[in-house]
């Protein structure tokens, strides 16, 4: 984060959510900005979607971005707080004063602090007056009690109808639910939910597992902001060859304000201590922060004490740097997956590779163009093929192709392949477009002899190497050959081969999905007056395919659907 934060977002998939900005046709002008002016973009791993809104909230506020300022910058969440006062009070707050309260949040959804502020209510009696109840006050016997204490929400504490000692065991368990320890009250509301079942008092019965059903859903604990952590800085790592990545957390007040990785490249192979200690000074010089507290992995010695080095083994502390260790494995495993892809910038390293791909596969020549297919089908129906395309090592999207199936009617794998093949090849033929120098099958011998025949029929055998990758235990297969290849299985031109595998196989997904989601495939289920989309799909789901179904008993299909569509179901195919 060195340069200016233009934008901060959140999103369950990064990756989906990036590329809408760069891929949709009808964003606003705003976007179309934003887009112009990104020159880098970088992101952390948090574990809930709670978490994510908080950090979100944290970074814009810390950082006000141009493009988040206007919508985002007077957001504010609530807080649970247990008052530092006699008799403590409970209430919902959006304000931390640092007077001894205890706080409990932030919250992201202001009902989940209503309910529980009414469970709280219905199960543990507590005042919510704003009475001095000092002391001295109770004893000059000046209040009365109100109306709270008639309908049996408060035990009167300003008349000394309960004493502090149980008020303040009230507390504890109010502590005990924000914390989310609550077997105990839970176990409490299950025994009492049987003895109103046993009294046939159904509709108080049912209440209580709403109750339960609330109590077991709620999560309390926030790992990107707890208001009892102070100032602190998070440092953990990890390592992918000579590479060290060095993730951070800048934690102030308790809320993670800052977050990213430093990666540096570890020439002399120092330790692990001294490349971590390296990487906090440089931290420190490059955000210009006063280190106050560091949270570290292990000890580490910096030759003067300016501030706490705290190893935890528990606790919030330990939280953020699981959190910040999370984020270290998750980059060092991009690095390794863009080596495995081979998305690096070194044409070296990528001519080094695909020379290692043409030895070990005793190619004519080096495969600097390579296409791989791959049969993609849903539940048994609606065949595709999908065929990706690699250049110089690297993925070339504009040339990926898919192909509805036209010669074969049911699901035939080997029929299907020949198919695609033929296609693909009759079309560069006919285009004059250069021939790739490897093609990879995704599947055994059947899939591959079945494209073959299509490269014999155009009459290109001997112009292209054609192998099978089998799905099992990764085995190359070539045709006509006996015996497989059988490359280790950390082999740097397997894991290659494999990703290349990979691709053509999540592309025919998502082309798969985006067909489905558009209505392209005609569902013979749909034809059934009452049955909509969902329902059919859920039916394919479950039989498989439409003669399963076609099949079914009408108790078989009641058991899915209920009584009323299992009638209209059965009744049309037996019509």
């Amino acid at each position: 984060m060195n340069g200016k934060l233009i934008y901060i977002g959140k999103a369950k998939n990064i990756r989906k959510r990036v590329s809408s900005y760069f891929t949709a046709t009808n964003i606003s002008f705003k976007t179309r900005e934003l887009v112009k002016q990104i020159k880098k973009i970088d992101y952390t791993i948090v574990p809930t979607e709670h978490d994510a809104l908080l950090l979100e909230n944290a970074l814009i506020k810390e950082f006000q971005p141009r493009f988040n300022i206007e919508l985002k910058d007077d957001k504010t969440y609530p807080f649970i707080v247990i008052k530092k006062e006699p008799f403590p009070r409970v209430f919902l707050t959006r304000r931390r004063i640092n007077d001894g309260s205890t706080y409990f949040g932030p919250y992201t959804s202001i009902h989940t602090v209503r309910d529980l502020l009414e469970l709280i209510k219905q199960t543990i009696p507590l005042r919510t007056c704003h009475l001095n109840l000092s002391a001295a006050a109770i004893q000059k016997k000046k209040y009365k009690v109100c109306l709270e204490y008639h309908l049996g929400n408060c035990k009167a504490p300003c008349v000394s109808n309960q004493t502090i000692e149980e008020y303040d065991a009230g507390i504890e368990q109010v502590k005990h639910l924000l914390r989310g320890n609550l077997s105990g009250i839970i176990q409490q509301y299950k025994i009492e939910q049987k003895e109103l079942i046993d009294t046939l008092k159904f509709e108080k019965a049912s209440l209580l597992q709403q109750k339960i059903k609330a109590l077991q859903q709620y999560k309390s604990k926030s790992t990107v902001v707890s208001p009892k952590l102070g100032d602190m800085d998070v440092f953990s790592f990890a390592s992918e060859d000579d590479l060290v990545i060095i993730s951070f957390l800048t934690v102030r007040n308790g809320t993670i304000v800052n977050s990213g990785t430093m990666t540096f490249k570890n020439k002399a192979d120092d330790a692990l201590e001294d490349v971590l200690s390296q990487g906090i000074m440089h931290y420190q010089q490059t955000y210009h922060i006063e280190l106050r507290e560091l949270i570290v992995p292990f000890s580490i010695e910096f030759g003067f004490e300016s501030f706490t080095v705290t190893v935890p083994k528990s606790g919030e502390k330990k939280k953020l740097l699981d959190l910040a260790n999370t984020n270290a494995v998750y980059k060092a495993g991009q690095l390794r997956k863009r080596k495995m892809l081979h998305l690096s910038d070194d044409s070296a390293d990528k001519s080094s590779l695909l020379k290692k791909t043409q030895q070990l596969l005793s190619l004519q020549e080096i495969p600097r163009h390579i296409e791989c297919f791959d049969n993609s089908n849903f539940h048994g129906h609606y065949p595709i093929s999908a065929m990706v395309c690699f250049k110089e090592g690297m993925a070339i999207r504009k040339d990926f192709r898919f192909y509805h199936v036209r010669s074969v009617k049911g699901i035939n794998d080997f029929a299907t392949m020949k198919e695609a093949v033929t296609r693909r090849y009759q079309g560069l033929l006919r285009d004059d477009v250069e021939l790739p120098q490897l093609v990879i099958i995704d599947g055994g011998k059947g899939q591959l002899n079945a494209a073959m025949e299509a490269i014999q029929e155009l009459g290109l055998e001997g112009r292209m190497t054609l192998v099978g990758l089998a799905k099992n235990i990764e085995e190359i297969f070539f045709y006509g050959d006996k015996e497989s290849l059988q490359l280790p299985y950390n082999s740097e031109v397997l894991l290659f081969i494999r990703s290349i595998r990979d691709e053509v196989h999540n592309y025919g997904i998502n082309i798969h999905r985006k067909l489905r989601s558009k209505g392209t495939f005609k569902n013979e289920l749909l034809d059934i007056n009452g049955i909509g989309p969902k329902t059919a799909e859920e039916l394919l789901i479950h039989f498989k395919s439409v003669k399963n179904i076609e099949k079914a008993s009408y108790e078989a299909l009641k058991e899915k659907l209920g009584d009323k569509k299992a009638q209209l179901v059965y009744e049309y195919f037996r019509k």
